[in-house]
């Protein structure tokens, strides 16, 4: 038995340890923030608390938004949040074997970050007007107050999250609307119910400083939240395929599909160097000047779910694939013989090749070294 772990965990290990360095970036440059604005000996010193946070909101968002947009945030998928990670897993956008690893190294970020801004920044991150910019709720509001707002916050930035994976011609402004949706949020409710929303933001201050009171709150909301945003998107878009116009058209494409065979299947590629890489050959049909007609794809086996024909979807396969939950992380629809037809803009972002420079290109241009081993 080899001892040589195989490519896709050393991929995952990987991604992990990116997750690491975005987790560990983005909580130095939080406390860093805090320091300098809430220090009242600070040049930047802004004494009065709800437009500091403010500003510390605004300055998440476009922080967080920069990270997801960084190669490693690229490479990662930027999610630097546990609940965000598990809320991709539900909705089937991110493989259940890589929860874990995510989940460990941003939380490992987190006290990190926390322990390198306390390096950097010495006594006055300790302050009590600092704490390790550690999240607290407004004394006035009570546990399970908080407990809601955390909840429903993730659930609805998860919604968005959802919406905008779902219509793949608007996926370009993920990252810019979930900064968006961050900043809110604090602005909104960081003088409220703290406005954490992520339980990485929260564990390494709050261990630092000493502050577990309430640590819970902050570890579980926001992975109900997510939970439950998951399930939302899911019952919202069951409802928005049923409730398709023309899917009669779109039914007798996909039933002509069957002549064909199946809708995904399996395949290996091998590298020029010799060693083989599973990757899914994923075969089904395409609209082309109004008549249906065979094509395939070529993607990561890890991040493509096995799908079968749906007749019920929104708009014609040209646009959207008949996925029965969420599009996998990147389709590059290819023709016969593996010429590429159509992307889908998850992978246009994913490995950032303009969409002018995709029509007509070899899979062999498009990932050097490669051929396909099988027949389409």
């Amino acid at each position: 038995m080899s001892t040589v772990p195989s490519l896709p965990h050393r991929l995952s290990l990987a991604r992990a340890a990116d997750e690491f360095v975005l987790a560990t970036v983005l909580l130095f440059l939080a406390v860093t923030a805090v320091r300098w604005l809430r220090d009242p000996d600070s040049a930047l010193y802004v004494a009065d608390r709800d437009a500091a946070i403010a500003v510390i909101g605004a300055f998440s968002g476009a922080i967080l938004t920069a990270l997801i947009l960084t190669p490693p945030g690229r490479r990662s998928g930027g999610h630097m949040n546990p609940a965000v990670t598990v809320s991709l897993w539900l909705m089937g956008a991110f493989p259940g074997r890589s929860v874990l690893p995510y989940v460990l190294a941003q939380l490992a970020g987190s006290a990190a970050g926390t322990g390198l801004a306390r390096l950097v920044w010495g006594r006055p991150v300790s302050l009590p007007s600092v704490d390790y910019a550690a999240i607290m709720p407004a004394p006035t509001w009570q546990p399970a107050s908080v407990f809601l707002a955390e909840t429903g916050s993730m659930a609805a930035i998860v919604l968005v999250v959802g919406f905008l994976l779902t219509h793949t011609r608007f996926t370009r402004l993920l990252p810019y609307a979930i900064g968006l949706s961050v900043a809110l949020v604090i602005a909104l409710l960081g003088t409220r119910s703290g406005g954490s929303i992520n339980p990485a933001r929260q564990l390494g201050p709050a261990a630092l400083a000493g502050q577990t009171k309430d640590l819970w709150i902050y570890l579980v909301a926001p992975v109900l939240g997510a939970a439950i945003g998951a399930w939302l998107d899911h019952v919202l878009g069951r409802r928005r395929l049923m409730a398709a116009e023309g899917r009669a058209q779109v039914s007798a494409v996909a039933e002509q599909s069957r002549v064909w065979g199946p809708w995904s299947e399996f395949t290996q590629v091998r590298h020029r160097d010799g060693h083989r890489v599973e990757r899914a050959a994923v075969r089904g049909v395409g609209v082309q000047a109004g008549r249906p007609g065979p094509v395939g794809g070529v993607g990561d086996r890890q991040g493509i779910v096995p799908w079968t024909a749906q007749g019920t979807v929104a708009e014609s396969l040209a646009t959207e694939l008949p996925l029965p939950g969420r599009p996998p992380i990147g389709v590059e629809m290819r023709d016969t013989q593996l010429r590429s037809i159509w992307v889908n803009d998850i992978q246009g972002f994913k490995d950032s090749v303009p969409l002018p420079r995709r029509p007509s290109r070899r899979l062999t241009e498009a990932a050097p070294g490669t051929e396909a081993d099988g027949r389409w």
